[in-house]
């Protein structure tokens, strides 16, 4: 059996505790129907010498959660896993430029259709008031351009008290809340090896907007994507141009039906097997071709 290592959060953290060790487990049966095995090793441990992640045919990330609390430090590991040559997947280069979100406003350049979004180095009155007049709603999405699981998000209405929001989180994007994820709610493509294995969508609890299970989020697996949605998936991934071997496309329609991309997951994304007819088959099979290809 082949072992390949994953990357884990720091041990420091205690916010993951418990939690991330269930879903190494359902890596390690899918990868062990491949015939791969899997080493569990904290990210932190190896930031400024990748020696010991050199010995392994395979380094997959799948599990650094948490890294966006250091984001310097993620920066750095990142950095120097790409000089090392440490065979990650995805690529090093990917994990530095998907850890901040303002890579959606280099695929918005490049055609990919986002939510109307406005970039500013911190939340302040002025821009709020700013982003509601550029965008004629009546609520925005209030997200830190490095951020994880919905960490400091927050639904904004006009005339809200800013001192209720202002957190000094730094760079932040602000988007028009987009109703429809109440009822459409967030559609999520999973791709391994560049070939489409399953789709879920996700919807809120009533009250709230973020999907995450932790917040009551509802998960369906859907038999198959939507056409459009499986169109922006793809011109999505062809706009990245990296060798993924996997990804994550969560996507939203907006009032008019247009498929909107909400982010391009290529670090640590849960990648809901428990709704994938092939139980995880599909990533380990495509683990395995990448070990194969050396």
């Amino acid at each position: 059996m082949t072992d390949v290592a994953i990357l884990t959060p720091d041990p420091a953290d205690a916010t993951h505790a418990g939690a991330w060790q269930q879903v190494l487990e359902r890596l390690r049966t899918a990868l062990a129907g491949a015939d791969i095995g899997a080493t569990p090793t904290p990210w932190t441990a190896h930031v400024d010498d990748p020696g010991a992640l050199q010995k392994h045919p395979l380094v997959l990330p799948l599990l650094a959660w948490g890294y966006h609390h250091d984001h310097a430090r993620w920066l750095r590991a990142c950095a120097a896993w790409e000089h090392a040559g440490v065979p990650l997947a995805n690529p090093a280069s990917v994990l530095a430029w998907n850890s901040d979100k303002a890579y959606l406003d280099q695929l918005a350049h490049r055609g990919i259709a986002i939510p109307p979004t406005t970039w500013v180095d911190a939340v302040t009155p002025e821009a709020l008031a700013a982003a509601f007049d550029a965008t004629g709603a009546e609520q925005l999405i209030v997200k830190p351009s490095v951020s994880g699981g919905a960490w400091k998000t927050r639904r904004v209405r006009r005339g809200d008290a800013f001192e209720a929001i202002e957190d000094g989180t730094g760079a932040v994007m602000l988007q028009p809340y987009l109703s429809t994820i109440e009822t459409a709610g967030e559609t999520s493509l999973l791709y391994f090896g560049g070939t489409l294995s399953h789709v879920v969508n996700k919807t809120p609890v009533a009250g709230d907007f973020r999907i995450q299970v932790q917040y009551g989020g509802v998960y369906t697996p859907l038999a198959q994507a939507p056409a459009g949605a499986l169109a922006l998936a793809e011109r999505t991934l062809a706009a990245i141009d990296a060798p993924l071997l996997y990804a994550r496309i969560d996507m939203v329609p907006d009032h008019d039906g247009r498929w909107l991309l909400m982010e391009a997951e290529l670090i640590e994304p849960d990648f809901y097997l428990g709704a994938d007819p092939q139980a995880g088959a599909g990533f380990g099979r495509a683990v395995r071709e990448r070990l194969q290809q050396g």
